[in-house]
């Protein structure tokens, strides 16, 4: 294959990794927390750690999972939002040998019980506050060990109490519950000091360390379930070491060693962040600013203020929300250098809006769970928004296939298909569904149509299952949304099919209003003059707010539920 974008590179990224560079994930942390040991890692309501203190923390949770019995690639489900907890676990979980199952807080009992019971996990790290959804359906899994942790157990005393109060008793955050043998987090760090773990002062390992090979899973990632029952990507240790490489190569130019602060809204549970800012931000000695709840918008705004954050990650809704929230445009951006989107489309409003404010381009990125996730990045010398994702990262190929799997050429959309050595394994105790997306060649199918250009950028046009058909022609919700959005008076905008009795199908768009006074007319004469004819929606629903995913992608699957007919569904 051709690879026409490695000419596209900013200078100084490789058109090669070396997957096997570090035989695990743990060996690749490790180096980074020996290198920045006294610089600050994260930052939680006002809180900082350090690398060694993570690294201690680290050990003693490794410790204390490792005395109670768990085995080299038993699961250990981590279901917490991001607190200074939640890294403390993840690399505990992984120096132990485990296998990290991260799972929404946000979860129902239903939905907690489907990837308990198909990971098989045997112990879950849990934040108090969702605690009681794990009493309901505990008895359903094979859970044998539960941790449970408090929003306020690792800020230091007397801060810890107070916050633990308020939200216990003043806020009444903390639903009762009663699990019989549950762990408090203070007691399983203290129960794991001075436990052997074999690891060596100088090389982080041992004689009883517990030996980590590529192959072997580091996480089983579960998949939104947006379009179907939650499926459990399985990521190796160099799957993740691999996409953490890629990252790093493509960063690498802008990103200044030891100088860096991320700002981390996105969850750390969802693997956008979890590898472009908590893993690939530690090999460059960053710290990670954690963003509990990001949709408290006052409360993000205030935790910026004061900080020369350097980076920041997210998606379209979330950057939207920040441009609309009072005192974001007055904030000090004069340290920005990196702003990337992914997980859905970055519009062309949202984007031009942010460069106007802070002074700094909203690049577009594309990856999958089932990628690790990064595929494509748009090379970081760009200073304007593209309307692409970007071109392949180090050691990835795409390529663009109709439904007979014969390969497109340029400018052709059909459906992307990506290859390297950050794509999963495969699906968990899943084979048939693995072999309908992976093939023997190493090609993961993405069920994303897209197009790729002369000079190898990607262009994603859209989900191919969200694709609307009006008297044959494809429409693309992507598309509708993007003209949609640059309304002035439109906030969000969310575009489904209906059945129609004429056309097959019709375009119906479901708005949020920035404006009270915008009207189903103002709209469909901007339509009019920006969409032809069979992809103008033919109705139009006003709602206060749209249904979104964990990272505040919006659910098209759950629009199509609520709004999926022709006329108002009432709000």
């Amino acid at each position: 294959m051709d690879r026409v974008w490695l000419d596209s590179y900013t200078d100084g990224v490789p058109a090669e990794i070396d997957a096997d560079a570090y035989p695990s994930l743990v060996a690749l942390t490790d180096e980074a927390i020996r290198r920045f040991a006294d610089r600050p890692a994260f930052e939680s309501m006002g809180v900082r750690i350090t690398f060694a203190e993570l690294d201690r923390l680290a050990t003693e949770f490794a410790g204390f999972l490792a005395a109670r019995g768990l085995a080299k690639g038993d699961r250990v489900a981590l279901m917490m939002p991001n607190v200074l907890q939640y890294p403390v676990a993840l690399l505990g979980v992984l120096r132990a040998g485990l296998v990290v199952v991260n799972t929404n807080p946000l979860y129902t009992a239903r939905e907690l019980r489907h990837q308990l019971v198909d990971s098989g996990a045997r112990a879950i790290v849990v934040l108090e506050n969702f605690a009681h959804e794990l009493e309901e359906c505990i008895g359903d899994t094979a859970v044998e060990l539960v941790v449970v942790t408090a929003l306020g157990d690792m800020l230091g005393l007397p801060k810890s109490l107070l916050v633990n109060f308020v939200v216990r008793h003043v806020k009444r955050l903390v639903p009762p519950f009663r699990i019989d043998g549950a762990v408090r987090w203070g007691e399983a760090l203290a129960s794991g000091r001075g436990a052997d773990t074999g690891r060596g002062a100088d090389t982080g390992r041992g004689a009883g360390a517990v030996e980590l090979e590529g192959d072997d899973l580091a996480f089983l990632q579960y998949t939104g379930g947006t379009t179907g029952v939650s499926k459990g990507a399985m990521l190796t240790h160099r799957n993740m070491v691999a996409n953490v490489i890629q990252s790093d190569g493509f960063l690498r130019p802008v990103a200044r060693e030891g100088e860096e602060i991320i700002v981390t809204a996105l969850p750390l549970y969802h693997i956008f962040a979890l590898t472009a800012n908590c893993l690939t931000y530690m090999r460059f000695g960053a710290m990670n600013l954690l963003i509990a709840n990001p949709r408290d918008m006052p409360g993000f705004v205030k935790t910026l203020k004061g900080v020369r954050f350097t980076a920041m990650t997210g998606v379209n809704t979330l950057f939207n929300g920040l441009l609309n929230a009072p005192g974001f445009s007055n904030l000090d951006f004069s340290a920005l250098r990196m702003t990337v989107g992914g997980g859905m489309a970055v519009q062309s409003a949202v984007a031009r809006r942010w460069k106007e404010v802070t002074g700094v381009a909203l690049l577009e990125a594309y990856g999958l769970t089932e990628t690790s996730p990064a595929a494509c990045i748009n090379p970081l010398h760009i200073d304007e928004y593209t309307g692409s994702v970007g071109v392949p990262v180090p050691s990835t190929e795409c390529r663009v296939i109709d439904d007979a799997g014969k390969a497109l050429p340029a400018g052709t959309p059909g459906e992307l298909c990506i290859r390297g050595p950050q794509v999963m394994k495969g699906y968990w105790n899943r084979p048939e569904e693995t072999a309908a997306v992976l093939d023997d060649a190493g090609w993961l199918r993405t069920g994303d149509i897209a197009e790729m250009d002369a000079g190898g950028f990607v262009r994603i046009v859209d989900r191919k299952k969200d694709m609307i058909l009006v008297s044959g022609f494809n429409v693309y919700p992507n598309e509708v949304e993007e003209v949609v959005s640059n309304h002035p008076e439109v906030l969000e905008v969310g575009a489904i099919g209906v059945a129609d009795e004429h056309s097959g199908e019709a375009v119906k768009i479901v708005v949020v209003k920035r404006s009270p006074g915008l009207t189903e007319e103002s709209l469909q004469a901007f339509c009019r003059e920006n969409l032809t004819g069979y992809k103008r929606p033919r109705y139009v629903e006003f709602t206060r707010e749209l249904p979104k995913s964990n990272v505040g992608k919006i659910l098209r699957k759950d629009l199509r539920e609520r709004f999926g007919q022709p006329g108002p569904a009432g709000d």
